[in-house]
């Protein structure tokens, strides 16, 4: 350690550098850290191995695919390599070849179990995470090929009935490929991916089904098939099983230096394995087109463990029992709050994942906004059994560590431990109660002294962007999370009885809030405009959207105040594209989490233009009902993050629910989200029982002829909340406790 101290690294890496014609690695990180606000902490380490791990990736796509373009490749690289595309990316000075333009698949799986199969949007399945994939499509005797990742147009969805499952339907001329891909127990009790594969066909053709060395994110290496001894299908690098439900009439296998399988599938039929040095081995079965169709299942063994957890055996019905509810008359806003709630319920088996490819690893941010999710959908029982893990991932030092150099963890942990015993109507657990005293310590400490006057004063420490928000800063997100953090650590000991902790907490959340808000009225001043921006340095621009958290879900704020609203107005009129938020930084993509972000700050306030952010949000949904974590402006494929992002499922979740029913204070509000059309039509609309803070309500609202009739049911723990029904466009009726419906003449509408 005292070596590291005082040897001279840095001045032997500059000299090496330049003595070999190199660009100064140090003096060009010198440069680069020169953008943002001086760090404790060098880059986080996280960060840069999920960057390097990416990025190494593409370097052998750059490899891999631009001197093999005859190959049949996924969907993004057909779209992404072909000039003729809006998904064209020039590649002259990329050193490394990514998917920027097409990053959407979707996941589907097991409740309870881990892995999740995806599929992208021409059906190509990748059962295990980052593994090979199946690909299928059809050959006519006449010579005549449907490849799905290079058709235009094919029709995708998620069927919800009974199991989670993508369906792909592949139309050529007359020719027909239809793929279902879900996962299931077995006979045996095991868990498996199943491709059930139909082909129709006028004329003799074959399906072909194929062994492909990538998935959506690029090269993914095999080096290994042979036939199983049955012939029925193949042993992928004497791992893993790919089992078909009959026996293929033909099989053929390649490797790199033959090229892709798809140019001799009707050679080299006694093969039975190949072996592929560069590891692009490559095999296909086909299976012949007879009297106009065929049908064939692909079976992948997800694991041999019979062990699973008792919510897996259960299956969806069981685990969705607790489940709010939601009715309306719109089959797309039906369709996505259903997938939504899926999403969330399969990336949270014993962890919470914000995806299930890119993002298949845990972050307490995204891991407590779906929680928020859970609690909005009644899954209570879930959300208690995933907190308890948290203590275990407290640092000795307090800090709940995602990674370094981010501080906004620790007041989202405890706000989130509030927020369910809030709305569970749960006791505070004992076993919480010390993280949250050394979370709570830890922003204490954390925070810069307050006596100084710089535009930081009493601030958390300048950190990397959380939400993407650009270089080091101080960032406002992080102030208001850690504000919130402190209260809801006093509110904690309040329930306990500790009253010199609450004390103590709600102190020092007030002065954290006072350091807050005159740093904005600073940076307002410094601006000459009112808004507020991502930290005391910055000018009003897409990151000012990670302010607004102050208001949802924080509520720091009031519904209807000016920072809030001034900061709002600034994104809808400067940073928004196709009616949703483009953020430059880093994502460079419509956003559709931040956008509800946005949409919910005017449902606060009242602002019918939140109607219009939400349906932006569905219209920008994949036909799977999912969200990339930014959307490509042009070809609205994804481009950043994974492909199916839950922190975009929690967050159509909760607006769907606050549509209907919201705290604000000691509230309800009902109806304030509802869309007048929905109102002018004869079927009912439901959503719950959904969570409380004054017990579990359903909320129904009937349209009828000449009035629309409100009604609640509320299993409440004490004395009845005071309601307020919001129905957009007609008169704001505060009702008594007591009671349980309102009528509303359709005269009255304004």
């Amino acid at each position: 350690m005292m070596l590291h101290r005082w040897f001279p690294w840095k001045q032997i890496i500059s000299s090496l550098a330049r003595s070999r014609g190199f660009i100064d690695p140090v003096s060009l990180l010198s440069r680069l850290e020169g953008f943002g606000q001086p760090l404790e902490i060098r880059e986080p380490l996280e960060l840069l191995r999920a960057g390097l791990v990416f990025h190494a990736r593409g370097l052998l796509n750059t490899g891999a695919i631009q001197h093999n373009l005859d190959w049949v490749w996924p969907y993004w690289v057909e779209r992404q390599y072909n000039p003729h595309d809006d998904a064209f990316i020039p590649r002259a000075f990329s050193i490394t070849h990514v998917n920027l333009t097409s990053r959407n698949w979707t996941a589907v799986g097991i409740p309870g179990f881990d892995e999740l199969p995806i599929v992208d949007p021409r059906g190509l399945v990748t059962p295990f995470w980052d593994s090979w994939s199946v690909d299928a499509w059809i050959v006519t005797d006449h010579g005549e090929n449907v490849y799905p990742s290079r058709l235009r147009f094919v029709t995708q969805y998620m069927d919800m009935a009974g199991r989670v499952a993508v369906v792909t339907v592949a139309n050529h001329k007359s020719l027909q490929l239809i793929s279902r891909v879900t996962a299931l127990l077995q006979e045996d009790g095991t868990p498996a991916c199943v491709i059930d594969l139909s082909v129709s066909s006028p004329d003799p053709a074959w399906l072909v089904v194929a062994l492909r060395p990538y998935n959506p994110e690029g090269v993914s290496f095999i080096s290994d098939i042979s036939l199983l001894p049955e012939n029925n299908g193949w042993l992928v690098d004497n791992q893993r099983q790919v089992i078909f439900s009959r026996n293929p009439d033909h099989t053929s296998f390649s490797y790199y230096r033959q090229g892709d399988v798809k140019t001799h599938l009707f050679t080299s039929h006694d093969l039975l394995d190949v072996h592929c040095r560069v590891g692009m081995a490559t095999a296909a079965a086909l299976f012949r087109v007879s009297e106009g169709s065929t049908a064939v299942q692909a079976a992948i063994p997800l694991t041999t463990d019979k062990h699973l957890a008792a919510e897996s055996i259960a299956g969806w019905s069981g685990v969705l029992t607790e489940a709010a509810r939601l009715d309306v008359p719109e089959p797309l806003f039906q369709y996505l709050y259903d997938a939504a709630l899926r999403s969330l319920v399969l990336h949270s088996p014993a962890e919470i994942y914000p995806g299930p490819f890119t993002y298949k690893r845990f972050w307490f941010r995204d891991a407590v906004f779906a929680l928020h999710a859970m609690l909005a959908a009644g899954l209570l029982s879930r959300v208690g059994r995933l907190l308890d893990s948290f203590p275990d991932r407290q640092a000795g030092s307090g800090f709940f560590h995602s990674q370094e150099g981010e501080w906004d963890s620790n007041g989202e942990v405890l706000w989130m431990f509030l927020q369910y015993c809030k709305l569970s109507g749960e006791a505070p657990r004992a076993q919480w109660s010390k993280a949250v005293h050394r979370g709570a310590e830890w922003i204490v400490n954390k925070r810069l002294p307050a006596e100084s006057n710089a535009p930081y004063s009493g601030l958390l420490p300048a950190g990397f962007s959380a939400e993407h928000l650009g270089p080091n800063d101080y960032y406002y997100w992080d102030d208001f999370w850690g504000v919130a953090g402190l209260r809801a650590a006093a509110e904690w000991f309040d329930r306990i009885g500790e009253v010199a902790h609450a004390e103590r907490y709600r102190k020092e959340a007030d002065q954290f809030f006072e350091c807050v808000r005159k740093s904005l009225a600073d940076a307002a001043q410094r601006l000459n405009q009112q808004g507020m921006p991502a930290s005391p340095f910055r000018r009003m621009d897409p990151g000012a959207i990670g302010s607004l958290v102050a208001g949802y879900p924080l509520q720091l704020f009031a519904a209807d105040d000016q920072w809030l609203l001034a900061t709002v107005d600034f994104l809808l009129e400067k940073c928004t594209f196709r009616g949703g938020f483009f953020q430059d930084v880093i994502h460079s993509g419509i956003n559709a989490y931040l956008t509800l972000h946005m949409a919910q700050v005017l449902l606060r306030a009242g602002d019918i233009r939140a109607l219009e952010l939400f349906r932006t949000v569905a219209e920008l949904a994949s036909p799977t009902g999912q969200w990339p974590e930014a959307i490509h402006p042009r070809t609205l494929g994804g481009c950043m993050g994974d492909g199916h992002h839950v922190w975009a499922s929690a967050e159509w979740v909760v607006m769907q629910r606050n549509c209907f029913v919201r705290e604000e204070g000691a509230r309800l509000v009902l109806g304030a989200g509802l869309f007048p059309e929905w109102l002018t039509q004869s079927k009912p609309l439901s959503f719950g029982p959904t969570s409380t803070p004054f017990g579990p309500v359903t909320v129904s609202i009937t349209p009828e002829d000449d009035q629309i009739t409100v009604a609640w049911q509320g299993e409440w723990r004490g004395a009845a909340p005071e309601v307020c029904v919001c129905l957009p466009h007609f008169p704001v009726l505060t009702v008594k406790a007591d009671a349980s419906t309102v009528t509303l003449k359709r005269s009255e509408r304004r």
